[in-house]
């Protein structure tokens, strides 16, 4: 089919949202990254989804509603503490796995009985739910495997023949996925996928925040995933990502005993003086680090690199989103100094 772009115009979003009332995917912008916009009650259109993106079948979506006071209409149950949260965090970077009703298919689950739900805080999104009236489930618009998109153009360039719209919304604004968490008793929850909503940031709510043992290691044989981004080696571009924990000067002595065509860094702004080394830059902190992770090593591809040297972010705060997505590219290869 042909990918029609589409602008953040009323007009368009208008026409974003009949396409996807009528079973269609459109990629779609949030302030995390982008969406690929389906009706999340439509088992057809859940299934185009994964078609157009090559993802596992057992692989849960996230729904995203326009409101939380929705969530009533596609859950079980909602525990206080979940109220809480939303009245914290929604609309935001936070996704709250919760007991899914009949309303919400298998399919959409990933044939779990529980379902993650999302209110964007990004406009053109929250605008395309409200214009169409659906539960949007809306999993990162690449291929599966790939770096997330974080702007229409990398959605284009994975999507295009595959999907009917793109709508541009400009670049992401955080640039990794949502913080996805289940809620466990009265007053703890678990971090099951990290993000920008932090450890942190939740234990001004909580009472305790448990960081889930597949966030930095592999599921293990025959274990569920609850939550996108834990069970299979994600975010990855063509070439071989290798992450280095250790000094800068550890890191420069085993990047150059290991140097050759091909062969890049990417390493923090704050290392890039004298870096004697073909490089890119990811950043001074964590946030920017998110922002740019997954750009760079889309450009990485493009400019031919075939093996990329990572310094390792420090897995505190926001930083923790960035070493999960990271592990995960690498497909836990971690080479300590």
């Amino acid at each position: 089919m042909d990918t029609v772009l589409l602008s953040d115009r009323e007009s368009d979003l208008i026409k974003a949202a009949e396409l996807i009332k009528s079973g269609e995917i459109v990629g779609i912008p949030t302030e995390t990254v982008y969406g690929l916009g389906a009706d999340a009650s439509n088992e057809e259109a859940v299934a185009k989804v994964f078609q157009a993106k090559g993802r596992p079948a057992d692989n849960p979506l996230i729904v995203h509603l326009a409101d939380f006071s929705q969530a009533v209409d596609y859950t079980k149950s909602i525990p206080e503490l979940a109220y809480k949260l939303a009245e914290r965090f929604c609309p935001g970077p936070l996704t709250m796995v919760l007991p899914k009703n009949d309303r919400i298919p298998m399919i959409t689950s990933g044939g779990l009985d529980t379902v993650g739900i999302r209110v964007p805080s990004h406009p053109v999104m929250h605008r395309i739910i409200e214009l169409s009236g659906c539960p949007i489930a809306a999993p990162s618009a690449n291929t599966s495997g790939y770096p997330s998109p974080t702007s229409a153009s990398h959605v284009m360039r994975d999507m295009s023949g595959k999907i009917a719209a793109v709508v541009d919304g400009g670049s992401s604004e955080f640039g990794v996925e949502s913080t996805v968490i289940s809620i466990e008793g009265e007053n703890t929850v678990r971090i099951l996928r990290p993000g920008c909503v932090t450890k942190e940031m939740l234990s001004e709510i909580c009472g305790e925040v448990i960081i889930d043992h597949a966030i930095l290691h592999e599921l293990e044989a025959g274990q569920k995933a609850a939550s996108p981004g834990m069970k299979y080696k994600h975010y990855s571009p063509r070439a071989d990502i290798i992450m280095v924990e250790g000094s800068l000067i550890g890191f420069i002595d085993y990047v150059g005993e290991n140097y050759g065509d091909g062969v890049y860094a990417l390493i923090f702004d704050t290392d890039r003086e004298g870096f004697p080394y073909r490089y890119m830059t990811y950043g001074k902190d964590s946030s920017e680090q998110a922002h740019l992770l997954f750009q760079r090593l889309r450009e990485l591809d493009d400019i031919g690199a075939e093996k990329v040297y990572v310094r390792a972010p420090s897995p505190e705060g926001v930083g923790l989103a960035v070493y999960n997505r990271l592990i995960r590219a690498a497909g836990f290869e971690v080479i300590r100094i």
